[in-house]
């Protein structure tokens, strides 16, 4: 039998923080999104509240999830990722799409930009790919995904091929050199509106591994002592840690980004931590960027941000808003 609840929730609408665009700040509607796909009814029960609910605590559970939005909200279809590979939180990746397309808007005199003209750079696309399947999904933007694991890149290459309407407007690109963000990827005389990147923010292994024992603790769930904590999210390597964190990888990124300043209008990096912050506005004015913005997002309790910045004076901004808007 259903438990009865153990405590009153507060009445909730709205996810609090979520970009008013985004199609996930309502609560979960669990029968919606198992009739989309059946594969999640056997993840679903019923929680303290008396709710339909997933264990967060389980990879198998949030996977079925992400499928399910993906599907459902989408059009997506045969979504999967290999084991231990990060299964990210579609709500806030939808988040960073939608401040990007103002970021855009509010270039060009308050215009959203939509269809295959606007072109994004994804460093760092995945085996989820999931910006370019959102991004396209809701905006109709092309992109050009990057990814230095070949294995992460056949996956979501795998993705793109059982979604024909994805695989038009999504190119995927290996990164030879582990070391580089755009040098070896991004072709003579091409150039992007966006480029965007979800760094790894970790340090080392040994922080990965905290911060996700601060997650099990947050989750109720404790671990034995000695034993590592499953990722709820996944993740391993490269996508969770490098040295000197999401600080130094971003500060590399802002000084390969001036070796090529017209090759995009605007890019763009997730910033974890605000303690990155200081560093990196420090490396925006070393590279010489003309313009950098920080804009803020939240989902609940958890706050994040992003870091943006162009090389393009006012001149080669007008031009840039001339072609977009066609006038």
């Amino acid at each position: 039998m259903p438990k009865k609840p153990t405590s009153p929730r507060p009445p909730v609408t709205e996810k609090a923080g979520l970009h008013p665009r985004n199609a996930h700040r309502s609560r979960y509607d669990f029968p919606a999104l198992m009739a989309a796909s059946p594969e999640l009814a056997g993840f679903v029960a019923i929680n303290a509240y008396g709710d339909d609910s997933i264990d967060f605590s389980n990879p198998a559970a949030v996977k079925a999830l992400n499928r399910a939005l993906l599907v459902q909200f989408y059009g997506v279809q045969g979504w999967d990722i290999p084991a231990d590979y990060l299964c990210p939180p579609i709500p806030g990746r939808a988040d960073y799409l939608h401040h990007l397309a103002d970021l855009l808007a509010d270039s060009v005199d308050g215009k959203l930009l939509r269809g295959p003209d606007i072109r994004v750079l994804d460093i760092g696309v995945g085996a989820n790919a999931i910006y370019p399947l959102i991004g396209h999904a809701v905006y109709g933007w092309s992109f050009v995904g990057t990814e230095v694991d070949q294995l992460a890149l056949d996956n979501a290459a795998a993705i793109l091929a059982a979604n024909p309407a994805f695989e038009q407007a999504i190119e995927l690109r290996l990164q030879t050199e582990a070391t580089q963000f755009f040098h070896g990827v991004i072709q003579p005389g091409e150039w992007f509106d966006l480029c965007l990147c979800n760094p790894p923010f970790h340090a080392s292994l040994a922080d990965a591994t905290a911060g996700s024992q601060r997650k099990w603790q947050n989750l109720g769930k404790a671990e034995a002592a000695g034993k590592q904590p499953v990722l709820n999210f996944g993740g391993h390597g490269g996508e969770l840690w490098c040295d000197g964190g999401e600080e130094a990888f971003i500060c590399r990124m802002i000084a390969e980004s001036a070796t090529l300043p017209t090759t995009c209008v605007w890019f763009t990096s997730l910033v974890s931590k605000v303690a990155s912050l200081p560093g990196i506005y420090r490396a925006l004015e070393q590279a010489g960027a003309v313009v950098s913005h920080t804009v803020d997002m939240a989902q609940g309790q958890k706050q994040s941000r992003f870091v943006a910045w162009t090389f393009l004076d006012k001149s080669e901004q007008s031009a840039w808003r001339k072609m977009r808007l066609g006038r």
